[in-house]
């Protein structure tokens, strides 16, 4: 029985404890939470969001031909998993080619048609030319029997003579016309048969050229490594079902993962902070105790308008200093940009600086045992904290939160220089 009171009795005095020990902790972190002016280098950075990707890729693209063939757009059909390791040569992506088809048969079509008009041309200009030496030789035949009919009419009364004489100059000037003319129809055939020959030349060599063009429609890998889709400008990456136009036609890159860079977006009220050669601090959300260093290598002139976003952004590149087998493309990364680096100063939370009015600014200092309103002078901030110029020094006491019955206390302002 006494020990069972004695237990009771024990655990009523804790209850007690407790219940004064809670309400006591809890009034006074509700009113004197408070911390010390910091001194030492205030880092200035910007937090940003980015995504890996290798510095130097490989493109794989499909043919270079498909202006040539006047296809705008051509749907990818079959496409290897992303992070597939492929070595030289192996099968990466196949195009869909029903269009070129339909292209290629039409152009066969006017192929055959051209061949069958250069045949009919050749012909054509065979019995022309073979009309017209047949009739030259009877002409010039024609021209010797006028001779004969001429040299026998010598003796023949004059009326004769002139007669054949005329007749054989008839005969020679037909001659002379109709060599004349086939020279002429012998240019002139010469001429339809360039203009076939050019158009059957044409017509065969664009259906060559589109056979070529569908062999290629299967793309192999240029080297060897690990293939990459590419992203469209929305962000979406380039799969089965997406299409490669003309003027880009790269479906897939094989990434140099020897040196690897972050690419983030920074907005257009911090773009004019960043600069090339800034230090970045990078971290992996895959592998959190990661740390990784980095170096601003590019900063974007235009500003651009990112996908479910109001603001203006820039492009930001960051390389990574350090080489890891673990790195891979698409992983997010962390970024803080150092912009800017203030030696020795004194610095405190952005929370214990308070505003009177729009131009002072003062922290709730403790000196001694008593709680004052120090106005202070304020230099450059970051995210969390600000620098004091004047004020506060190093090691001093401050209010994170606002202690009761000091609102209309008077604030000490600073003192004004000596000249």
């Amino acid at each position: 029985m006494n020990k069972k009171l004695i237990i009771a009795g024990s655990v009523i005095i804790l209850i007690i404890i407790a219940f004064f020990t809670f309400r006591g902790s809890g009034t006074t972190e509700s009113i004197e939470i408070m911390t010390e002016a910091q001194a030492g280098d205030f880092v200035i950075a910007i937090t940003t969001t980015g995504e890996l990707e290798a510095k130097n890729s490989i493109k794989i693209t499909g043919p270079s031909g498909l202006r040539a063939a006047r296809l705008w757009n051509v749907k990818i059909d079959k496409l290897v998993d992303e992070g597939s390791v492929v070595e030289k040569g192996d099968f990466v992506a196949s195009l869909d080619a029903s269009e070129l088809s339909d292209r290629l048969r039409n152009v066969e079509n006017e192929y055959q048609q051209s061949l069958s008009q250069y045949t009919q041309t050749k012909l054509d200009t065979a019995l022309t030319l073979r009309q017209s030496r047949d009739e030259l030789i009877n002409l010039e035949f024609a021209v010797e029997e006028k001779k004969l009919v001429l040299e026998q009419s010598q003796f023949e009364p004059p009326a004769t003579i002139k007669q054949a004489e005329i007749d054989l100059s008839k005969a020679k000037r037909a001659f002379k016309q109709a060599k004349e003319n086939y020279l002429l129809r012998k240019d002139k055939a010469v001429a339809q048969m360039q203009e076939a020959a050019a158009e059957l030349s044409e017509d065969r060599d664009e259906r060559d050229f589109l056979i070529e063009l569908r062999k290629k429609f299967n793309i192999t890998a240029p080297e060897d490594g690990m293939v990459i889709y590419v992203r469209e400008y929305d962000g979406s990456k380039k799969s089965e079902g997406a299409s490669i136009g003309a003027w880009d036609p790269t479906v897939a890159t094989l990434p140099d993962l020897s040196t690897m860079i972050s690419t983030t977006f920074v907005n257009e009220v911090d773009i004019r902070k960043i600069a090339k050669g800034q230090h970045v601090n990078i971290g992996l959300d895959a592998f959190p105790d990661k740390e990784l260093s980095g170096e601003v290598i590019y900063v974007a002139n235009v500003g651009e308008q990112r996908p479910n976003s109001d603001a203006k952004v820039f492009e930001v590149k960051v390389e990574i200093n350090e080489s890891d087998t673990t790195l891979r493309p698409a992983m997010s990364t962390a970024n803080e940009i150092i912009t800017d680096v203030v030696p020795q100063a004194t610095y405190v939370p952005l929370e214990s600086v308070f505003n009177q009015g729009d131009s002072i600014a003062f922290v709730y200092k403790k000196s001694g045992l008593e709680t004052i309103k120090q106005q202070v002078e304020l230099g450059k901030a970051n995210a969390n904290e600000v620098i004091v110029n004047q004020g506060i020094d190093a090691g001093e006491k401050i209010y994170l939160i606002a202690p009761e019955g000091m609102e209309k206390k008077d604030v000490s302002l600073l003192k004004a220089p000596k000249n």
